[in-house]
């Protein structure tokens, strides 16, 4: 068991142990003395055991199995169940139950995790939520297993689930890491770098980018290393390079050894995008498997939460909180 599987299990326990005395004898007693609002000391643990049993759900049933576009759906359930339990407390079951009678445990629980869970519900469907990266299509500039901050709102509010956006905030920039349903399999989210806005012309010929006939300058840094994740896997020597997107510069990985003589050239249909990733030499994007439609937009991705290194097993703390671009 590693390190930080023993750290979770260890908070799991301890808040969930916590929660569950709160919920079976703390808040019947303050009820008695008409006190509703629990200490912040309890209230910090009945959000941090949602959080983290939300994480274990996630995890267990979701991320393992590759299908992380049903995990809102888990949370729009369990946040209903719990608001109808805990609206019909408050409009009819409180009133006809006896004063001091026991509050049965499923209301109380209902009681004490629906706001916590609508909490989480808006701040993840409409602000931030994290995403974890899975493989190294946009090195140099995002590695595998970084965790990243995304944001929902860059492109527009969007309700939980149908992802139908019903507020316009944004759009898609050129050169923006984004974060999106796989036209292909929207049960599986992807990230990417947007390179082709509606109407543009993308040719992509001989590794060298070029947008609506200007070409995407390319500066030689040195020498790098496309990172495999797999513990069985070596690490390839590749070459780095600054690109300059139409004003936007970045970083991108070129293995001179892997051929490519096809010629890819686009145009971006409206409501469409063109996507791809940093690592040109080993990412499956937009030149395999077409544009990423408006709809399918999930946010913008900004920040690194934090980074894991699989194959070393430790975190990469100089990553912490680095700023994408």
């Amino acid at each position: 068991m590693t390190t930080g599987m023993m750290v979770y299990l260890g908070l799991f326990i301890v808040t969930g142990v916590v929660s569950l005395i709160d919920i079976l004898r703390w808040a019947p007693k303050r009820r008695l003395t008409h006190i509703e609002k629990p200490p912040s000391l309890i209230e910090s643990a009945r959000i941090i055991f949602v959080l983290l049993f939300l994480y274990g759900i996630y995890e267990l049933f979701f991320s393992k199995l590759n299908i992380s576009y049903y995990f809102p759906i888990a949370l729009v359930v369990i946040t209903v169940l719990t608001g109808i339990i805990y609206g019909l407390d408050k409009i009819l079951w409180a009133k006809k139950r006896h004063k001091g009678r026991r509050i049965p445990a499923l209301v109380e629980f209902s009681r004490s995790f629906f706001p916590v869970f609508l909490v989480v519900l808006l701040i993840r469907s409409f602000i931030v939520q994290p995403y974890r990266v899975p493989t190294g299509s946009l090195e140099p500039t995002v590695l595998p297993n970084d965790f990243l901050l995304v944001t929902q709102y860059s492109y527009g509010l969007r309700l939980p689930i149908t992802n139908t956006r019903f507020l316009k905030i944004g759009e898609p920039k050129r050169g923006e890491i984004a974060v999106f349903h796989f036209p292909v399999d929207p049960t599986v989210d992807y990230v990417k770098r947007i390179v082709g806005l509606p109407g543009d012309h993308i040719v992509y010929k001989d590794k060298t980018l070029t947008v609506n006939g200007l070409k995407a300058k390319q500066r030689y840094l040195g020498t790098a290393t496309d990172y495999e994740d797999d513990e069985n896997g070596g690490d390839l020597p590749v070459s780095l390079y600054e690109e300059d997107l139409l004003g936007v510069k970045h970083s991108i990985l070129i293995n001179p050894d892997k051929e490519d003589n096809n010629t890819y050239d686009f145009i971006v249909p409206e409501g469409m995008y063109f996507a791809m990733g940093d690592n040109r030499d080993d990412s499956f994007d937009s030149r395999a498997w077409g544009f990423v439609p408006e709809e399918n937009l999930v946010g913008q991705a900004k920040f690194i939460l934090l980074s894991y290194d699989n194959k070393a097993k430790k975190l990469r703390w100089s990553r912490f909180g680095e700023r994408l671009k």
